[in-house]
């Protein structure tokens, strides 16, 4: 017969999935309340362009992060020139920019009074903005081009780890039997790549398909735009949920065909560690083409956009001072980060040393959901907490309660929690699986229980791994910005919302001070990152494909 503290465990996992799963199935009940009114106007005039535009982005999107990822990751593992160990490590800067940062950085940037257009027509001797014809950042290719310069880390460090780990043995042998860098290239390099390509891929597509600010900036109407919209500017939630669950719907297509990509793998390892790739050393102008094309996602993707927001932080303060809500919005964005990473650390040590893996898999979907799907389907069930707490509170004591759920810091970091809860999971289940087994099963020996080996053995050793997924969930939620939007307290401002709100208005400069703070804190985890990358790479892995490491895995 199991113990209490067995029956205890299992019924806390199964009510901790149960609100894992919550938001999915509250957002299909959500979808069938509605009447269907406004599905008219919709279908005419809403719909089809935002599927359309949502597809074409999310086609040139994938184009770009392909191209330039697998480019680069080659580039760095296959050649040699001079700064390649900096480029290396700077090629994953970008990923310390929100998307809605560069799309607001960029704006300013090549607005027709800006600093660049300006530049050349001071260079040019033009006079007039009309005279120098530039294109059009505010259209459809100019959101895949900005989207694509930030997410491609996602391909280039699953795509370079491969590199360094399993393609030696193969591109040498091409090599060997004298077929030309190209032919390498493409009929030998691009398919081994082919799992690690379709898991960065899926990750850079999700995160795209995630995006509300950049798109909105930009003037894209994709289906997450519409989401918001019609919740927000038509009141109609099950309008909108109807329209997230056709999204969630693609999700999970995208999803599948990233597990395909996977399965169809053309190379596995033998899972030894293999000695690395001999590097072709690059001379002349051959090297400096390497170091120009290597640099130039660097430079578009975060030099930039980052230099732009400090001088224009910089303006702002001479100029104004500090913006005076600044510090209360800090406050409240390191409280909505702090606390849900600190519940996500402990719902991940829990996770993590649960047996069986089907709670992991649960924690895995909140990622795979959009901000604004994750929101929508929240309230609901936050509506019923309310609804039960009121009722509860009155019967008992006859008192009235305010609201515990819809429009408070809880349902914010609920939504955090929720979204993020696999990094920590997957960090700590990481630093788990480095503990030999001899160690635990010595403190069960010495009569440890289940805690009490967690707590003297497993957690002591695995706290580095633990800390490093805390802090890649603190920095992921002060970037969010869809949930954020959707669900926090009436009146509360978080750095996000506060630099949406100044890009909305057209008042680049009074929200400089806030991007700036946004990019300095995601700066954190990819500086961990530029330490461990090499690490990673250098892990013996038995085969890219089927045992592959999942997203959390490569990106934590």
């Amino acid at each position: 017969m199991p113990s209490m503290g067995v029956v205890a465990g299992r019924t806390a996992a199964i009510l901790l999935a149960a609100g894992l799963l919550a938001p999915v199935l509250s957002l299909a009940v959500t979808a069938a309340q509605g009447n269907g009114e406004n599905w008219p106007h919709l279908f005419a005039y809403v719909l089809p362009q935002a599927v359309w535009d949502t597809v074409l982005l999310l086609t040139g999107v994938g184009v770009v992060v392909v191209a330039v990822g697998v480019g680069t990751a080659w580039l760095v593992t296959a050649f040699d020139f001079p700064g390649r160990r900096w480029l290396d490590a700077a090629l994953i800067l970008p990923l310390a920019i929100p998307t809605y940062v560069v799309a607001y950085a960029y704006l300013d940037l090549l607005h027709p009074l800006g600093p660049i257009q300006g530049g050349l027509r001071t260079l040019l001797g033009v006079t007039r903005p009309r005279d120098l014809a530039f294109p059009e950042l505010r259209s459809l290719p100019g959101c895949m081009l900005l989207l694509g310069l930030v997410l491609y880390p996602y391909v280039y460090l699953p795509t370079r780890a491969l590199f360094l780990m399993q393609a030696r043995s193969m591109i040498e042998a091409a090599r060997t039997l004298g077929a030309p860098p190209a032919r390498v290239f493409f009929r030998v390099v691009v398919p081994i790549a082919r799992p690690a390509i379709a898991l960065g891929a899926s990750l850079a597509l999700m995160e795209a398909l995630n995006d509300v600010g950049a798109a909105e900036f930009l003037g894209v109407r994709t289906l997450t735009v519409q989401v918001y919209a019609t919740w927000v500017n038509r009141s109609d939630l099950p309008g909108a949920a109807q329209i997230a669950l056709a999204m969630l719907t693609g999700v999970i297509a995208l999803l599948a065909l990233e597990r395909a990509g996977r399965a169809m793998r053309g190379h596995a390892g033998s899972g030894q560690r293999s000695p690395p790739m001999s590097r072709t050393r690059l001379q002349g102008g051959k090297a400096f083409g390497a170091m120009a094309l290597g640099w130039l996602p660097v430079l578009f993707g975060f030099a930039l956009p980052a230099g732009y927001l400090a001088e224009a932080a910089i303006r702002r303060v001479l100029a104004s001072g500090l913006p005076p809500t600044l510090g209360r919005e800090i406050a409240q964005t390191m409280l909505f980060a702090g606390g849900a990473t600190l519940v996500t650390a402990v719902l991940g040590v829990f996770i993590a040393a649960n047996p069986g893996r089907w709670l992991s898999r649960i924690a895995g979907i909140g990622y795979a959901l959009p901000g604004t799907i994750l929101a929508i389907g929240l309230m609901p069930p936050l509506a019923l907490i309310d609804s039960a707490s009121a009722h509860l509170l009155e019967a008992t004591i006859g008192a009235t309660a305010g609201l515990f759920g819809v429009g408070t810091a809880a349902a914010l970091v609920a939504a955090y929690v929720i979204r993020f809860l696999t990094i920590a999971t997957g960090a700590t289940e990481a630093g788990f699986g480095r503990i030999p087994p001899s160690l635990t099963d010595a403190a069960r020996m010495l009569g440890s229980g289940r805690i009490g080996a967690l707590v003297r053995v497993q957690l002591p050793l695995a706290w580095p791994a633990i800390l490093s997924g805390g802090l890649l969930v603190f920095v992921d939620c002060v970037k969010e910005l869809p949930a954020t939007l959707l669900l926090r307290p009436l009146n509360v401002e978080t750095l996000s919302t506060h630099l949406y709100g100044e890009a909305a208005r057209g008042t680049y400069e009074d929200g400089a001070v806030a991007a700036l703070l946004i990019v300095l804190v995601a700066l954190l985890p990819v500086l961990l990152l530029l330490r461990t990358s090499g690490d990673v790479a250098r892990r013996p892995m038995a085969a890219i494909g089927h045992d592959a490491p999942d997203a959390r895995d490569v990106m934590s």
